[in-house]
């Protein structure tokens, strides 16, 4: 998966890639569809949500630039596949999921797979976690309609936010940073995520 899938589409953060290699992402798809976890395509976890492709998480881990001492927001927790590569990353991940009983799943997932220390909340992912902000990085595994405005107040001073941003049939992937002047993306990319739904996401 990582030499075929990422090291062969432009995933060059050696970091990224060893991240990728150590998350096993088999425990992070429902058991029917064990033998397409490495498949190159998102797979549907229930509930109407997916685990994303390896290389959309791949794109947005790299674009977070992340040193490995960061405090991180994941938001769209899903399976908690995601939010085990960014525990690779950072120091701190703290992860938010909508539906409760994905995130039920989703702890026992890390749990499994040796990412307990990763912090699964439930809650509008649209309006982050005030109370543990502010995030040097925030990634979105879910299709906003607009930058949500929120999520990109809870990150520090040239903090980053990846988020892809659209309608429900298609997005661009974004790079956001906080500058003194306002948002700055800074990159973007064509992708296709599920609906991001929340206050300053998607309706229902």
């Amino acid at each position: 998966m990582v030499d075929g899938q990422l090291r062969a589409r432009d995933v060059v953060d050696e970091r990224v890639l060893r991240a990728m290699e150590r998350v096993p992402r088999e425990l992070f798809v429902p058991e029917r569809l064990r033998e397409h976890a490495h498949d190159d395509a998102a797979l549907p976890l229930g509930s109407g949500q997916t685990i994303s492709q390896p290389y959309m998480v791949a794109r947005i881990c790299e674009a977070l630039a992340l040193t490995g001492t960061e405090r991180v927001l994941d938001v769209g927790t899903g399976s908690g596949y995601q939010a085990a590569v960014l525990a690779e990353l950072a120091a701190e991940v703290h992860t938010i999921e909508r539906i409760g009983e994905l995130a039920e799943r989703a702890r026992a997932n890390l749990q499994a797979a040796g990412a307990g220390q990763v912090r699964v909340h439930v809650g509008d992912g649209t309006l982050g976690l005030p109370e543990h902000a502010p995030f040097a990085a925030i990634a979105v595994a879910a299709a906003a309609p607009a930058l949500p405005q929120t999520l990109y107040e809870q990150l520090v001073p040239r903090g980053r936010l990846v988020v892809p941003v659209g309608d429900r049939f298609g997005q661009r992937l974004q790079l956001v940073v906080r500058s003194p002047e306002g948002p700055a993306t800074v990159s973007s990319v064509p992708c296709r995520f599920v609906p991001l739904l929340g206050v300053e996401g998607f309706d229902d």
